[in-house]
């Protein structure tokens, strides 16, 4: 039994001591406390927020860890439930606690708890720099603080590596601020985002819409005048060729002007087949006009009388 004892004893003290060491990796990596016009919450709200990042390879859950603003913790005379009772813990029952290598996870701070996992009631206060921390679940090890300065709206505080490897806190500006992501990383604004910025009634994009439509027209209309003119000039003008003499042999010569002679000669049967015709319709005409007198000769037979 005592062995058995002995061997729970060890593992308890080896997996405490694991525990601490992947709660160390775990880090403050960022804080907004003047939130009015950067990242918003599920609500729409602006809010300030912190950002935690686990620098370790491993995965670590930081569920029942603990978030303070108040520097009264720093006092060693106070007891583990004391010390606990003036921090918002982190709650159980969100797989997004589960931070795996190099992840980052935001907490809104100010909040109602009510809200959801990632909302705690971690006073603010925007007037004046802000002493931020981070304990362990036990609520007697400190995991990791930092001092916040007075900042401007939507200035965050970021850790960053310097040239040497160390880690420095650095304060950026609004367009620099990174939530949820690495703070080394170099954030870019997207050009939608910057036109909006720029242009937000849309009279820019649209004066220069119409000037790009308006200036391929005219590319169109330059292209296809002198296109239409190259063109012209390079068609050949269609000149009525001269035809070169043949030459042609006496004997064949003689040939095609008998024939041409032929050809114009007149027909003799032609000319009487006319005149016969003609004198056939004179004759016609003779026997249709009448004078419309009868003659009667006499004739003198037996029957006549002397």
């Amino acid at each position: 039994m005592k062995i058995i004892g002995i061997l729970l004893a060890v593992l308890l003290t080896a997996s405490a001591q694991m525990s601490g060491q992947g709660a160390k990796n775990i880090r403050i990596s960022e804080v907004l406390v003047n939130n009015t016009a950067s990242m918003q919450d599920e609500f729409g709200r602006h809010e300030p927020w912190l950002e935690l990042a686990n620098t370790a390879f491993s995965t670590y859950n930081v569920r029942g860890m603990f978030i303070t603003t108040d520097r009264s913790v720093l006092d060693k005379k106070l007891t583990a439930p004391e010390r606990i009772s003036r921090m918002s813990i982190i709650p159980n029952g969100d797989a997004r606690t589960i931070m795996s290598a190099r992840q980052h996870l935001l907490f809104h701070l100010n909040s109602n708890p009510k809200q959801g996992t990632l909302y705690l009631p971690v006073p603010i206060d925007t007037t004046r720099a802000n002493w931020v921390a981070i304990y362990d679940g036990n609520g007697i090890d400190l995991i990791d603080s930092v001092t916040v300065p007075r900042l401007r709206a939507n200035e965050s505080y970021a850790l960053h590596k310097d040239a040497q490897g160390q880690y420095v806190w650095r304060v950026m500006e609004p367009d620099m601020v990174t939530p949820n992501i690495d703070n080394d990383q170099s954030v870019t604004e997207s050009k939608a985002a910057r036109l909006k910025r720029d242009d937000p009634h849309g009279f820019g994009i649209t004066v220069l819409s119409m000037g790009i439509v308006f200036f391929c027209l005219f590319l169109l209309f330059v292209f296809f005048s002198l296109f239409g003119k190259f063109m012209a000039k390079k068609e050949p003008s269609e000149k009525p060729r001269k035809r070169q003499p043949t030459r042609v042999s006496p004997e064949a010569a003689k040939a095609m002007a008998e024939k041409d002679a032929n050809r114009h000669k007149p027909n003799n049967e032609v000319y009487l087949a006319v005149i016969a015709m003609a004198l056939k319709q004179y004759q016609d005409d003779i026997h249709d006009e009448e004078s419309g007198i009868i003659t009667i000769h006499p004739h003198h037979s037996k029957w006549t009388r002397v």
